[in-house]
């Protein structure tokens, strides 16, 4: 229990049906094994939230150097066992288990790859936000998934989406006055991914705008365009497993490759 009367499993789940971060630090050995300490972190758009921790394992010094590696292991969405030292230089193994804030999907564009893209965001966890100015493509009905639906500009829905390094944009509509406005907005943010439709050479031409509009190479660099991967994609569910899967791979630092052809092993390892 903490100073509240609250278990630490019931903060934690508190933590969790309100889509704040949270981690869990567990001893694995010793005569402290079991010990845990919660560490939630403050909610990206929560202005007000500081880093809370309930429970401890023995030593504020511990404590402290526990909070920063699960905040580390929070920020890369991956649990983890590490070793942390104690304050009279021995080691403790523990492990870290993170609770990220599920990702934003953020898909500019109400068209039939974004129906697509949206059902499949939604089955690997996303918050799926799906904006369009066109009021009669950006409805519940042909989104039924999505979980908020903003009908306006790409300005209007850039300031009312908290844009975190764990959004994710993919920009579908197919019309510069839509999308120029997406991508150098979405490019000014701190999202993970942004993808824009189009042709190679529509891409090309699309560089040279954002070049002479004032967007700043390293900025033009982040950009996905042609959005997705070269999976041959013809359909709009095929397209969107290709742009799910290039979402992934940046996600998970991988080329995205053919895995015939790869070297090193094949997942991530901590």
């Amino acid at each position: 229990m903490d100073g509240t009367g609250e278990s630490l499993q019931d903060r934690l789940a508190a933590a969790i049906r309100a889509n704040r971060p949270a981690a869990t630090v567990t001893v694995l050995t010793g005569e402290a094994a079991g010990t845990k300490l919660l560490v939630l972190l403050p909610t990206p758009g929560v202005p007000d939230e500081v880093t809370e921790r309930s429970g401890s394992l023995g030593d504020p010094g511990l404590d402290d150097e526990a909070v920063a590696k699960a905040t580390g292991q929070v920020a890369a969405e991956r649990s983890a066992r590490l070793t942390i030292g104690t304050p009279t230089g021995e080691s403790l193994d523990v492990f870290v288990e993170v609770f990220p804030q599920p990702p934003t999907m953020l898909i500019f564009g109400a068209v039939h790859a974004a129906q697509a893209l949206c059902a499949l965001a939604k089955q690997l966890g996303y918050w799926v936000v799906v904006t369009d100015a066109r009021g009669a493509l950006a409805t519940q009905e042909r989104f039924p998934l999505a979980d908020r639906i903003i009908r306006g500009w790409p300005d209007d829905a850039l300031a009312q989406v908290p844009i975190t390094s764990t959004t994710d944009i993919a920009i579908l509509t197919h019309d510069p006055k839509f999308d120029e406005p997406a991508i150098i907005g979405s490019l000014a943010s701190p999202a993970r991914y942004v993808g824009a439709i189009g042709s190679r050479s529509t891409n090309e031409d699309r560089r040279i705008r954002l070049a002479a509009a004032g967007v700043a190479s390293e900025d033009i660099a982040r950009l996905h365009g042609p959005i997705g991967l070269n999976i041959g994609a013809e359909t709009p569910e095929e397209m969107a497993v290709a742009i799910m899967a290039e979402i992934i791979a940046t996600r998970r630092g991988r080329p995205g490759g053919s895995l015939k052809a790869a070297s090193g092993r094949i997942r991530n390892e901590t």
